[in-house]
């Protein structure tokens, strides 16, 4: 294992600069685990809610103050569907495909998602309003189809719901 970099230093990568709030923050979420590999997903979160989402040189960078290897940190970044790893508008949609939300019209609420924002999958619309992205399950099945806005979770939504469910989003 690697030894963390002393918080006396500051945190610089491939033209990354880790705030030291963050930074401390990292240390100390570590510190709650006897595997400081466990505070990876923690230490992500904490460099996308600075930045939006996580760029490349944040990966070293979190290593480094973890004290693990960046194919450690980045397995993690590239395992979660919540961690983005390009730029991203200020709101991201998730739409559920899995089979619940397939059955059930998936298809339609793409559709009309994709129609109303002009984008399609894994695209920003041109404002840097929203990003639409898909994800695998959303635990919402009773709701099918389901789709998620920031942290708020919207089913059974349709092509009709959709004026209503993003107006409040700017």
């Amino acid at each position: 294992m690697m030894e963390p970099t002393p918080s006396s230093q500051t945190i610089t990568t491939d033209g990354f600069r880790l705030h030291p709030e963050d930074e401390a923050a990292m240390r100390e979420e570590a510190g709650h685990y006897e595997q400081r590999q466990a505070a990876c997903i923690e230490a992500l979160k904490i460099v996308q809610r600075r930045h939006g989402w996580v760029p490349d040189g944040a990966i070293p960078a979190i290593a480094r103050v973890l004290g693990v290897g960046p194919a450690s940190v980045e397995g993690v970044a590239t395992f979660y569907s919540l961690i983005f790893r390009q730029p991203v508008g200020r709101h991201v949609i998730l739409v559920c495909d899995s089979s619940s939300c397939f059955l059930t019209g998936f298809d339609q609420l793409l559709n009309a998602l994709t129609e109303r924002l002009g984008i399609g999958l894994g695209e920003t619309t041109a404002d840097g309003r929203f990003t639409l992205l898909p994800v695998c399950c959303l635990g919402a099945c009773d709701g099918a189809p389901a789709l998620m806005i920031d942290d708020d979770v919207y089913g059974p939504v349709g092509a009709d719901d959709l004026p209503t469910v993003l107006e409040g989003y700017s």
